[in-house]
């Protein structure tokens, strides 16, 4: 009898231990296929950084030099001595900076409207609003420039900020995360003597860092990197941003790809910073966004 029970525990754990194997084997190829993914995203980048400190020549040999000979550290000198590429990232920032903040007030503002006041025709609204999300930018690109040019707006920073102030997706997000902290919160609010702006200021804004902090990096990313809206509204080389300004450094008759590779390398830089500042926050905006449809 004891050898049975002794024989029947063996198997038993035996049987334990193959859905562990199983799973550690399953997870194996998950942490496998994530990482090869982002080796895959993260290699051009690499390219990038390793031909910005290379001589022209060496830039496209074959095999691929990853780590260069000899850095030629005079490639960023040149970036930002040869064309006013100081300029160009003032105006990118001022931009950028002025629209996020904008973009944040008022995709917070709609949002806390569309989630927790109540008014006739709300939800039809939202929808009308959030439908505009599917048109394409080029139907609405000439309409727009009328407009602006109508204001008097064209070569002027003020026609991208304005025209990046107002973003249906952000107001989708922040109704998405309104919707997720209590009704009851807010009617105590109320009968504490707080109006709705009150409310919004003091109560909602406070617990809406993950929502702000995700629309602040889609937003930041978006501006910064904008090429067809400056390219559109902009004529003026001392109001050129950034993506205006890396075209310097490409001619009719050739293209001096480790001072491109060098502005490009300059570029992306706020972004990362403002990507890693932000990254907690927006991973729990990111998953809490969705709980209440």
């Amino acid at each position: 009898m004891e050898l049975v029970t002794n024989s029947k525990k063996v198997e038993s754990k035996r049987n334990q231990r193959k859905p562990l194997q199983k799973i550690k084997f399953s997870t194996f190829l998950k942490y496998l296929f994530v990482i090869t993914l982002s080796l895959l995203m993260v290699i051009p980048f690499i390219w990038m950084l390793s031909s910005s400190f290379k001589a022209e020549s060496e830039i496209f040999g074959i095999p691929i030099q990853w780590i260069p000979e000899t850095f030629y550290w005079s490639n960023y000198v040149e970036v930002w001595t040869r064309v006013p590429f100081h300029l160009y990232y003032l105006n990118t920032l001022k931009i950028t900076v002025i629209t996020v903040i904008l973009n944040v007030l008022t995709s917070s503002m709609a949002g806390y409207a569309f989630a927790k006041v109540r008014f006739p025709e709300r939800d039809k609204l939202f929808f009308l609003y959030i439908a505009t999300m599917m048109i394409p930018y080029q139907v609405m690109m000439i309409p727009q420039f009328m407009l602006m040019s109508e204001l008097g707006l064209v070569n002027n920073h003020l026609s991208l900020i304005l025209l990046g102030a107002f973003n249906p997706f952000g107001v989708f997000l922040f109704r998405q995360f309104f919707l997720s902290i209590p009704d009851e919160l807010l009617e105590a609010a109320r009968i504490d003597g707080l109006n709705e702006f009150g409310i919004y200021l003091k109560i909602i804004l406070p617990l809406s860092k993950p929502a702000i902090a995700s629309l602040v990096i889609f937003s930041f990313m978006h501006t910064w990197n904008d090429f067809l809206g400056p390219l559109i509204y902009l004529t003026s080389d001392h109001l050129y941003t950034i993506q205006l300004g890396i075209q310097h450094f490409i001619t009719e008759y050739n293209t001096e790809y480790a001072l491109l590779m060098g502005a490009a390398v300059s570029a992306i830089i706020p972004t990362i910073i403002v990507f890693f500042l932000a990254q907690d926050h927006f991973v729990k905006g990111i998953a809490s966004s969705g709980i209440k449809g």
